[in-house]
């Protein structure tokens, strides 16, 4: 369940990019045979010359207080193909910080660091005298972010087709096996070494919390403090991605309630996918919506009465819903970003070589994946999947299917439980990507954790008042 939170407009955002968040999925679409952009090459490794692991940090253009400096870590961390890769690291000056490094972890997999330093940097100013904190573009983000077709529509609407999603294997490559959690948490643990810290404490968002946990569990006397904000569970113990679609009910009650709509929005739900199907789009569009949850809500509403022209828009059947749009270079509306600001085929890539699936590791064959999925579908009962059924689910379980069958990656090592140190789960009481729900099931594993649910708030709570209040409590405590 790997969840996205790409940057727009400045901002980190709740929507799910490709839909593959919200439950994995891939709906059929037409291949009309249209000619269609040419996927950029992938970056062959660097000359496996001998490099400082860390190179002189030097003032950054534009990133205010911090410095620049590149992480040169091995391509295969095994050893068995050579080459190293360059990863751009921003710190801030204070190396002798007296509560140490605080290592701020985007999300996706997809999302870099260094876009949002300085968006961070403002959030947590009042940390930044005692502590000295860091972001990087992790592996196949930012400048070396791998590249595909899926680009194109990274916020349009829908999920990829099979053909896309085959094509955008076939761009990436073998090289998409170097490109998993256990290779970020590989390069994590070499850049705690290059910055000579000790321990250090971890602010992570999204599929950041994942990552931070996973690192934590393989060296969990490295860390000290951890915040996991929009929280996905560190183990693969919801392979069909049923978390968010039981969580539906208790989302659109609460918003509904926050405003007396004065309507049942369940009941509105349950007629618009009886009446006009389409389950996973409308799954996605309450998923993408986070905190705000009442512009879906009020589409199917519109819908369950017998008035489609708002939920079309939605799904994007007719004219491109506002918010899956933002302004290009000359101002006209575009529904894409570019690679360096979100790669949409590094999450894929993870997705499908590490994302807990429904038939088990990425070295499954084809045609055992299928029949695991089939089995797994019927197994479930109506309490399993909330107002959808087991089709949406089966069909949103599917992305990765045809993905080229790949050499499963090395389990990270490590216990099944986070260290006993300090953590903050922050959740937001509308997000559908990483609902409560899931928050909740990571804490049952992590007792000592705190939880915090913002009300009304969506994806990433660390942007809202109370949710920053939050995280600059716990991290500057002593």
């Amino acid at each position: 369940m790997l969840k996205g939170s790409p940057m727009r407009a400045g901002r980190w955002t709740g929507a799910v990019v490709l839909a593959l968040a919200a439950a994995g999925g891939c709906s059929p679409e037409e291949d009309t045979g249209a000619p269609r952009p040419r996927p950029a090459p992938v970056s062959a490794p660097a000359p496996a010359a001998e490099r400082p692991l860390l190179t002189p940090a030097a003032p950054c253009p534009d990133l205010g207080p911090f410095h620049c400096a590149t992480l040169n870590v091995p391509y295969d961390h095994s050893g068995a193909r050579p080459g190293t890769l360059g990863l751009s690291v921003a710190m801030t000056d204070n190396a002798d910080a007296p509560k140490g490094v605080l290592l701020f972890l985007a999300g996706g997999p997809g999302q870099p660091g260094l876009p949002i330093a300085g968006e961070v940097a403002g959030l947590l100013a009042p940390l930044l005298d005692d502590h000295r904190l860091v972001v990087l573009d992790q592996r196949g983000t930012g400048a070396g972010a791998l590249r595909c077709e899926l680009q194109d529509s990274v916020f349009g609407p829908g999920r990829p087709s099979a053909t896309a999603v085959t094509r955008c294997a076939e761009a990436v490559g073998a090289v998409g096996r170097y490109y998993g959690t256990a290779d970020t948490v590989a390069d994590l643990e070499l850049l705690r070494r290059a910055l000579g810290a000790e321990r250090w404490s971890i602010d992570a968002v999204s599929y950041g919390t994942y990552t931070a946990q996973r690192y934590a569990l393989a060296h969990p006397r490295r860390v000290s403090r951890l915040v996991l904000d929009s929280v996905v569970p560190a183990t693969a113990a919801d392979p069909l991605d049923l978390i968010p679609l039981r969580a539906v009910p208790r989302v659109l009650r609460a918003a509904c309630a926050a405003r007396d709509c004065g309507y049942d929005p369940v009941a509105d739900l349950r007629t618009a996918l009886r009446r006009y199907g389409d389950g996973v789009r409308i799954l996605d569009a309450l998923t993408s919506a986070g905190a705000d949850v009442h512009v879906p809500m009020a589409a199917l509403h519109e819908a369950a009465a017998g008035h489609r022209a708002a939920l079309d828009r939605l799904l994007g059947r007719g004219a491109p819903a506002p918010a899956t749009v933002r302004p290009g270079r000359d101002g006209t509306p575009v529904d894409t970003v570019e690679a360096e600001e979100f790669s949409a085929a590094l999450q894929l890539t993870t997705r499908c070589l590490d994302g807990g699936l429904a038939w088990g590791g990425s070295d499954t064959g084809r045609a055992q994946r299928e029949r695991r999925l089939e089995r797994a579908a019927a197994r479930l009962t109506p309490a399993d999947y909330g107002p959808f059924d087991a089709a949406t689910v089966a069909s949103a379980a599917s992305t990765c299917l045809p993905w080229p069958r790949t050499p499963a990656p090395a389990a990270v090592p490590g216990g099944a439980e986070l260290p006993k140190v300090p953590v903050l789960m922050l959740a937001g009481e509308y997000d559908l990507a990483t609902p409560v729900e899931a928050m909740e099931a990571q804490r049952a594993r992590t007792p000592h954790a705190e939880t915090v649910v913002v009300p009304g708030g969506g994806h990433t709570v660390q942007l809202t008042e109370a949710g920053v209040r939050e995280v600059l409590d716990f991290l500057g405590r002593d």
